[in-house]
């Protein structure tokens, strides 16, 4: 045999090779796909966690509006609305070709149910204070809804496109946690609390047809254990794959996608504004000079992550890059500390909570401030329940680390009681502007401002946005690269 002809034969069959991966993965019509977390319920208007909807959301259950992979908001079961002129009126004109999967039409009805629900004094919705500004809900025929606010709001679209604001058929609510109901184009099959949920597509869904058949959301929480489901097979995908460290073994394997991208998760470190030393603005500044963020990042997350320069994610409409105000400047950093009184530095206790990232995080900064006199003492802080105790409600702290995974969230920096005992007028003046804009340039340009404000003040040490990684098979076509709201939408997935 010729060395030509063998080559020959080795080509062809490589070529036979992939073209059979291709048409298997063009083929397939089920996912497996891994998460970390499992959800403790299946209905996001009864409980915090987002494991929730990213099981749930624009998958079983949607909204009056939905929040796109850019995060902007589109129609969903509301195919359009008005806004009054002074902001207090919301008209929302309902699709009339829409059923839950149980078969019962969606309509004003349900949809007022809905955000009554989301209000009433019995509510446990996580979200509820972000609708707090809804006075009444009125449905004057069967495909308008109407809200009528005590003030403007122009951010109500967006929190409509919450998972908390999921349209709920009535008679499904009572069961809604074990078995949903909801107008999405999957519907719940099977659940086996501790492994895995299985949804099905649903053959009446209103809009554009799934391409998926089934899909398998399996929970592992172990990152090497995610690992090897992904090479063994056991899962399709990771769509938030826990392990930075890990990463580089699926870059470096052509059966594996891997996608880096944004979240909508800020990780920063919280210092109680009201306790010396840290009631000085100078004070703030200059620990925020003695940290270098992209070497943090670097040293604590594999490189993976953005560096921020206020409370605000590059997955958000409105990110400013930020970074510049108060860059990496030891020396400055020095000078801060003596104008505010304190030449030799002193000792503070920062409780770190029993998360990997902020572990990491905070030996890194320990050593950064030791660069500029000052002693941070590490206290190890079981989350949830004693830091949340400790911290987010007694306020008992110096400094903290934690990721604040709510997209757009800057407002809790306006929240009275909150745990970073901040308050700015100037703030919260920039937070009404923000509330009462009448169009989206408007908005925008006040987040931007409220981003300077907090960019300058540095109420807390502003570190970096969680990265999204994505560890999913080749031929897998659909999974959002970025995350600007907790999710795994899989409207739009398929295998090619």
């Amino acid at each position: 045999m010729t060395s030509h002809f063998r080559s020959l034969l080795a080509s062809t069959a490589i070529v036979g090779l992939f073209l059979s991966i291709g048409a298997s993965a063009a083929s397939r019509t089920d996912l497996i796909l891994g998460m970390g977390v499992e959800p403790s319920g299946l209905d996001p208007t009864v409980a915090a966690p987002v494991a929730i909807g990213q099981v749930v959301w624009q998958n079983i259950f949607e909204g009056l509006v939905t929040i796109d992979k850019d995060g902007k908001v589109q129609p969903e079961l509301a195919k359009s609305w008005n806004i009054s002129d002074n902001g207090l009126t919301y008209t929302f004109h309902l699709r009339d070709d829409v059923n839950f999967q149980n078969g019962k039409p969606f309509n004003s009805a349900s949809a007022k149910f809905s955000i009554e629900k989301i209000l009433g004094n019995d509510s446990v919705n996580p979200q509820k204070n972000l609708y707090k500004v809804i006075d009444k809900v009125s449905a004057p025929d069967a495909t308008t809804l109407v809200l009528s606010l005590k003030e403007p709001l122009s951010d109500l679209l967006y929190y409509l496109g919450y998972p908390a604001a999921i349209m709920v058929e009535p008679s499904s609510e009572p069961t809604n946690a074990t078995h949903p109901v909801g107008t999405g184009p999957f519907e719940i099959k099977q659940w086996k609390k501790g492994n895995q949920v299985t949804l099905v597509k649903n053959p009446q869904y209103w809009g554009a047809p799934a391409k998926l058949t089934k899909v398998t959301f399996r929970f592992i929480g172990n990152a090497q254990a995610q690992a090897a489901a992904l090479n063994s097979g056991g899962v399709d995908a990771m769509a938030e794959f826990d392990a930075p460290e890990l990463v580089k073994q699926f870059q470096n394997n052509p059966a594996f996608n891997t996608v880096i991208g944004t979240t909508s998760m800020e990780i920063v470190a919280g210092m109680n504004n009201s306790r010396k030393p840290f009631n000085n603005i100078k004070v703030r500044q200059a620990l925020m000079m003695a940290i270098d963020r992209k070497t943090l990042v670097d040293a604590a997350n594999e490189g993976l992550g953005t560096p921020i320069g206020s409370h605000f994610s590059p997955s958000d409409a409105g990110y400013e890059d930020l970074t510049g105000v108060l860059p990496y400047s030891p020396e400055k950093a020095k000078k801060l500390l003596a104008e505010a009184g304190y030449p030799n530095g002193f000792t503070f206790t920062m409780k770190v909570p029993t998360r990997t990232y902020a572990q990491r995080a905070a030996e890194i900064m320990q050593a950064y401030f030791a660069m500029i006199g000052v002693t941070m003492k590490i206290e190890s802080s079981e989350f949830p329940a004693k830091w949340v105790s400790d911290v987010f409600k007694d306020k008992n702290y110096d400094m903290t680390i934690i990721g604040h995974a709510e997209p757009l969230d800057i407002s809790i920096y306006n929240r009275s009681h909150y745990y970073f005992n901040y308050h700015s007028p100037k703030f919260d003046k920039a937070m009404t502007v923000i509330a009462n804009a009448t169009d989206e340039n408007s908005r925008l340009k006040g987040y931007r401002h409220a981003e300077e404000i907090l960019a300058h003040d540095v109420p807390a040490l502003f570190l970096y946005a969680y990265p999204k990684i994505g560890v999913w098979k080749k031929g897998l076509h659909g999974l959002w690269t970025n995350e600007p709201i907790p999710s795994n939408d899989l409207t739009d997935v398929y295998w090619q």
